[in-house]
C-alpha cells in the first residue's frame, strides 16, 4: 500500500468450506468502523443461530494499525490469526472476514482448524472483487453560489469527491481530495475570489 492508494472490498461475499463433517461458512465484508463491525457480526449470528463458533478478523484504517482477531473458543491461534493472514496476504484494509463453524462431530486438531479457517477466508475473499481506492483528505470549502460552476469544474478536473454539501446563497461543501492532488487543489481554490478552504 503506497501513500496514495489502498485496497479494500465493496461488496459482501460468502463461501463455504467443508472438512470431515464440519461446515465453515465465510463472509468477507467492507468495514467502516468498530460500530459497523458489531452490527455486521450481530447480523451474521442472527442468520446462523445454531452455529458452534463465530471466528473473525478485521483490519481497519489506512495505517492498518487497527485490527482484531477472535478464535471464539477454538484453540488459541487456530482461527482468527489464519483469517487475518488471508486479509493481509492481499494487503487489504477496512475489511472484516467472519467464519461461522458448524461442528460435524469429528475433531480436526489445530493444524486441521488452521487449514479450514484459512481456506474458508481465502475462498470468500476470492468471491468479491478487490477495489483500489485513493487515499483522500477532507476539506471544508465555503463559497458564493455564483461560483458553483467554477468549483464543480475543479472538483471534476482533480477527481475530488463531494462528501456533503449545503447549497444556499453561500455554500458549504465537504470535499474529499486525493492526497496526491491536495497542493494543487488548495492552490486553485485559494486563487478563486471569496472562496474559503480549511482542512477538516
Amino acid at each position: 500500500m503506497t501513500n496514495e492508494i489502498y485496497y479494500t472490498v465493496e461488496k459482501i461475499a460468502t463461501a463455504e468450506f467443508k472438512d470431515r463433517g464440519s461446515r465453515f461458512v465465510a463472509y468477507a465484508c467492507p468495514l467502516k468502523s468498530q460500530d459497523d463491525f458489531k452490527a455486521r457480526l450481530g447480523e451474521i449470528k442472527k442468520d446462523h443461530p445454531k452455529a458452534t463458533h463465530y471466528c473473525f478478523a478485521y483490519r481497519l484504517g489506512l495505517d492498518g494499525n487497527q485490527f482484531r482477531v477472535s478464535d471464539d473458543r477454538e484453540p488459541s491461534g487456530a482461527a482468527g490469526r489464519p483469517i487475518l493472514g488471508q486479509i493481509d496476504s492481499k494487503a487489504l484494509v477496512n475489511v472484516l472476514v467472519v467464519v461461522v463453524r458448524y461442528f460435524g462431530g469429528t475433531l480436526l486438531g489445530v493444524p486441521g482448524l488452521i487449514h479450514a479457517y484459512r481456506s474458508a477466508a481465502a475462498l470468500a475473499l476470492q468471491m468479491t472483487p478487490l477495489v483500489q481506492k485513493q487515499v483522500e483528505q477532507e476539506f471544508l470549502v465555503h463559497f458564493d453560489y455564483t461560483q458553483m460552476n467554477e468549483v464543480m469544474t475543479m472538483v471534476r478536473q482533480y477527481n475530488c469527491r463531494v462528501v456533503k454539501q449545503d447549497i444556499q446563497l453561500f455554500c458549504d461543501m465537504v470535499l474529499a481530495v486525493p492526497r496526491n492532488r491536495v497542493a494543487e487543489v488548495s492552490y486553485k481554490l485559494q486563487e478563486m475570489r471569496n472562496v474559503e478552504i480549511s482542512p477538516m
